[in-house]
This record gives structure tokens, C-alpha cells and sequence, in this order.
């Protein structure tokens, strides 16, 4: 996000509960503090101040009254970096559809398109459907990956796929789906996924990907001519 970073702000709390959770303790571990909009747009307000080339909300949706709330406050008071909706993937197009004009990044998850694993992963076997149609409403909110002089992301949709273990076809069917969502689309592909500390509650889940589970998505993904980041 170079030189300032990203300023992020999580939100506690997630209306999908992955079991793989690396965030565990903020997405349900009752992590962090309640504030008001006018304390939320102070905080994003500080982070311009501090040099911060962006405001990254982290897993808005649950709380996105309050969250656009806080937003035109530290409109009102001179808020003027891009701001970026990060969130699981798993969101309400016509939610999003209300929010058109607001969000210059949109940077959600594609988890799977696998109904059978969102089902056992997340309790929710509509995610492949819902993720599709959000995703395209993103898309044709924001377009593709535009880049400032520095190379830092000013406007754009950039989709995170965590490559997950015994998933490879899964993970390539993910590439596909955006090769075909617009030609280019920036796709950042993760091989950070570990067991959580306490032991993951699906053996599947029970190890790492490989480095060549990981490499076979990337090369996919430069094949389809996608813009991997």
C-alpha cells in the first residue's frame, strides 16, 4: 500500500463464521470496542491525518448503517482517500447496489464455488451464488484495477483466493469464474492459510496447502491472463 500504508479498521463480529477463520478472535472472539459513528469517522479521519493512503474497512457488512453513517461525517469534516470494502465475498448485491458511488476498492474473498464446502465451511451452501452475483455488482461499480503514479490502488476490484488444502480444483474453477467475470480481473492468491492453534474442526482442513497446490493456482490464474497481485 506503500509508503503511509493502509488504514485499516476491523470490525468485530462476521455474518459468515468461516471454521477456518484466521481472525478468530475479532470475527467471534468479542475482540475490540464500541464506538459511535462520530467516534468511527474521528478514527478514520486520524488515519488521513497520520499520512494513510486509504481507509480499509475490514468486515463492514453487519454494520454497514452505522458504517456509512460515520462515512458521511468524515465526508462532511474532509475525508478524501479512497475507501476500501473488504469484506468475505458472501454480501447482498442490493445492499451493495445502495452503496454505489461510496466505495472506490472493493476487495472481497472468493472462498469457493464449491456448494458442498461452503456448506461444511461456513453453513452456507448459497455462497457460490451469492459471491458470483456480488461480485459482478462490484465489478460494475468500480471496474477493474486502476493504479496510481506510485502503483498504489485508487479504484478497482481486487478478489482474494485463499488456496486451501485438497482444493486445487476448487481453487482453478475460482480462476475461471473471474477470467470470465472481465478480461484482467486483479485476483491476489493467498498460501498463508494454516490450522488454527486449537486444531480445525474438518480434517480436510487439517494441513497447509502445498507449494505446488499454490503453484498451480498461480500459474492458472497467469494463463487465463489474469492480473495476479
Amino acid at each position: 500500500m506503500g509508503r503511509g500504508g493502509s488504514g485499516t479498521i476491523f470490525f468485530a463480529g462476521c455474518g459468515l463464521g468461516c471454521r477456518f477463520c484466521q481472525n478468530a478472535s475479532i470475527s467471534r472472539g468479542g475482540a475490540g470496542r464500541e464506538v459511535t459513528a462520530e467516534d468511527l469517522a474521528g478514527l478514520m479521519l486520524a488515519l488521513q491525518a497520520r499520512g494513510c493512503r486509504n481507509v480499509n474497512l475490514v468486515t463492514p457488512t453487519h454494520v454497514l448503517p452505522q458504517v456509512v453513517a460515520a462515512l458521511d461525517i468524515a465526508a462532511r469534516k474532509g475525508l478524501h482517500v479512497p475507501l476500501v470494502y473488504n469484506a468475505g465475498g458472501y454480501e447482498d448485491p442490493d445492499t451493495l447496489r445502495r452503496l454505489d458511488g461510496v466505495f472506490d476498492v472493493f476487495l472481497p474473498d472468493l472462498k469457493t464455488l464449491d456448494v458442498e464446502r461452503a456448506g461444511r465451511w461456513f453453513d452456507a451452501p448459497d455462497y457460490p451464488d451469492v459471491a458470483r452475483a456480488a461480485l459482478g455488482e462490484m465489478h460494475r461499480q468500480v471496474g477493474g484495477l486502476v493504479l496510481d503514479g506510485h502503483g498504489i490502488a485508487v479504484r478497482g476490484l481486487i478478489v482474494r483466493h485463499l488456496v486451501m488444502p485438497g482444493a486445487t480444483a476448487d481453487a482453478l474453477a475460482v480462476m475461471a469464474f473471474l477470467a470470465g467475470l472481465a478480461p484482467g480481473t486483479a485476483v491476489s492468491i493467498l498460501a498463508q492459510y494454516r490450522p488454527l492453534a486449537d486444531g480445525p474442526s474438518l480434517p480436510d482442513l487439517a494441513r497447509r496447502p502445498t507449494a505446488a497446490e499454490v503453484d498451480v493456482v498461480v500459474t492458472e490464474a497467469r494463463r487465463l491472463g489474469l492480473r495476479v497481485v
